[in-house]
């Protein structure tokens, strides 16, 4: 498909002259005022835009802000007489990739064009590269490869672009400020702030002070103006913990902030603010009954529940412990200057066995225990928090037998092994549809492509060298 051209100019000979020039190579398109190529522009995506300065009673200029404001914005070159070249400076300053001058010189024109949709071509594949980067390390922290861990995931990739406000629920320690800094980072807001509030650790007059402000001398103490978290976070997220336990007064000024108005006021203050956050909350209660019992207003609950995830405890993905283990011994051995530790299969085995009810949290916390505790090179059941090692000698859950647990225990983590069952998993659920696997993955079809054959280069290998491994006899 070629890049598409537009050519603003008022006079025809210039329009026509250029159309000649570059159409054997792009798909040009042509209009003499700023109406019409804002009838173009809206109509077609363009890829690159030449406009004159001066279109009669028109400003170029105008034009190209206009465009640069656009979802797919071209790059945008002006054409100027010799004496308006300060003003084409302006115009790069401004968002311009480039200026020409007249009277054109068409080989100039042309080397201009071509560089300018290169440089196009170069910043959408980085910004491409960045997209797929950014979404890796986004979901990082939220480490598992259980189906309903994946389902969590699949949720978050997919509500992420979007505008709508998010609920998560989940049991404390599930993950759930992870979840929602991932569905801000993979967001369109990604480049501002993400704020937190812990609502639970505030009282109700401190609260209102934190997430709206106040003027001075609103209440005693006040003694200077304090800017609150949504405006802090305008241009990005505000994310709200524990949101069932705010109290009436607030859930009503909440209300008003989250709705079609957008509105608040510090308090003190009557200034009208407008709030240009996006709003994710968290709650380990369950906010339909509250609102049953008339503890949490019903309209705030709709408002805030427009998308819910719920972040599975850590006893409904146990699969996921070995994982999640090895991560821990990682960062804990490091930020305790050790050697990375290892731990041994009877402390696995008791890992798994053991119901999690502060889940990953709780987790993450008996391994930096057993890391600080082992005097080895692994860490043994006796290194472990002694709440959990009551647990030794249970039944392992369903599905997760003794001698795999063992095994996991024992043997490093097999990437390669791992990462097949993962794109195995994905071609399973779409039926083998390459592209749908590939987003369930959140990677390029190229790279699923590239993975798949590199799998099937080393079964080969696998085969071959079990074979040789094989006595005679």
């Amino acid at each position: 498909m070629q890049p598409t051209v537009l050519i603003v100019d008022d006079e025809k000979h210039t329009r026509d002259g250029l159309r000649t020039l570059l159409g054997d190579n792009y798909d040009t398109y042509v209009a003499a005022d700023v109406a019409g190529a804002l009838d173009v522009l809206e109509r077609e995506q363009i890829d690159l835009l030449i406009t004159d300065l001066r279109l009669g009673g028109d400003d170029g200029m105008t034009l190209i802000e206009r465009a640069l404001k656009l979802p797919h914005a071209p790059v945008c070159i002006m054409m100027t007489a010799y004496g308006s070249v300060d003003t084409a400076v302006g115009a790069m300053k401004r968002g311009a990739y480039d200026f020409v001058t007249k009277p054109l010189n068409l080989d100039k024109v042309e080397m201009l064009v071509a560089r300018a949709l290169g440089s196009r071509r170069l910043e959408q594949e980085n910004r491409a590269l960045r997209q797929q980067v950014d979404e890796r390390f986004a979901l990082e922290n939220i480490l598992g490869e259980s189906i309903a861990l994946r389902e969590v995931l699949d949720t978050i990739r997919q509500v992420a672009p979007s505008s709508a406000n998010v609920l998560i629920e989940g049991e404390s320690g599930t993950g759930k400020e992870l979840a929602a800094q991932a569905i801000h980072n993979l967001s369109r807001r990604h480049k501002g702030k993400f704020v937190t509030v812990h609502c639970a650790a505030l009282s109700p007059q401190l609260l209102e002070s934190e997430l709206f402000g106040h003027e001075r001398g609103a209440f005693t103490g006040a003694h200077e103006r304090r800017i609150g978290r949504f405006e802090q976070a305008s241009g990005g997220t505000i994310f709200l913990d524990e949101i069932g336990e705010i109290d009436a007064s607030t859930q009503v000024k909440l209300l008003r902030v989250i709705s079609e108005e957008r509105a608040f006021e510090r308090v003190g203050g009557s200034q009208m603010l407008r709030a240009d956050v996006r709003l994710i909350a968290a709650t380990n209660k369950n906010l339909k009954k509250l609102v049953s019992e008339e503890k949490f207003r019903d309209d705030l609950y709709f408002r805030l529940n427009v998308v819910k995830i719920t972040m599975p405890p850590l006893r409904a993905r146990k699969e996921d412990i070995p994982l999640l283990v090895r991560a821990f011994l990682r960062h804990f051995s490091k930020v305790n200057e050790r050697p990375v530790l290892e731990i041994t299969a009877e402390a696995m085995n008791t890992l798994l066995t053991y119901d999690w009810p502060g889940n990953v949290r709780e987790l993450r916390t008996a391994i930096e225990h057993g890391v600080v505790m082992a005097t080895g090179v692994k860490v043994t059941l006796r290194d472990l928090p002694a709440t959990v090692r009551a647990a030794s000698g249970a039944p392992l859950p369903a599905g997760i037998t003794r001698t795999k647990a063992f095994a996991d225990a024992e043997s490093p983590l097999d990437l390669a092994a791992s990462e097949k069952r993962l794109i195995m998993q994905a071609l399973a659920t779409t039926n083998g549809n390459i592209t749908a696997a590939a987003r369930k993955l959140g990677i390029s079809r190229r790279t699923l492509h590239r993975k798949i054959n590199e799998m099937q280069e080393r079964e080969p290998e696998a085969r071959n060298s079990k074979s040789e491994g094989t006595p005679d006899d």
